[in-house]
């Protein structure tokens, strides 16, 4: 049910993500620009099957196509090369992301008609929250 998730997300509120941020081991300058981003998230799903999710801010854009269960590379915003399999867990995606021998995970899901982003890592969490455009 990767449906529900499909629309242009936009971000209303984001709360620990500099700590977040720290616990991945961004640096200090790509932190600062990420804390002052509010990117919009579009997700859409082709009929293959194939899911995108695209972060658009007027900083960077970033885009990864995925089909579910399936690991894949992935380059994130902060230019980590990460091993990532995205799932579908109790109506969460989940998206999790192993490099040098770490491991981050991102749950999304809908909640009272938002879009609510847990990055976790370790015991930091952040939470980012979206509504959609209409």
């Amino acid at each position: 049910m990767v449906e529900k998730f499909v629309g242009t997300w936009k971000m209303i509120s984001s709360e620990n993500f500099d700590d977040y941020m720290k616990a991945i081991g961004v640096g200090f300058a790509t932190r600062q620009v990420g804390n002052r981003t509010k990117p919009n998230l579009i997700v859409t799903v082709d009929d293959q099957g194939i899911v995108c999710l695209k972060s658009q801010s007027t900083f960077k854009t970033t885009e990864i196509k995925f089909k579910l269960n399936e690991p894949f590379e992935e380059i994130t915003a902060d230019d980590r090369k990460t091993m990532t399999v995205v799932t579908l867990e109790n109506d969460k995606l989940v998206q999790k992301q192993s490099w040098d021998g770490k491991e981050t995970n991102i749950e999304r899901e809908i909640s009272d008609g938002k879009l609510i982003a847990k990055c976790i890592m370790g015991d930091v969490i952040a939470v980012r929250m979206y509504v959609k455009e209409a």
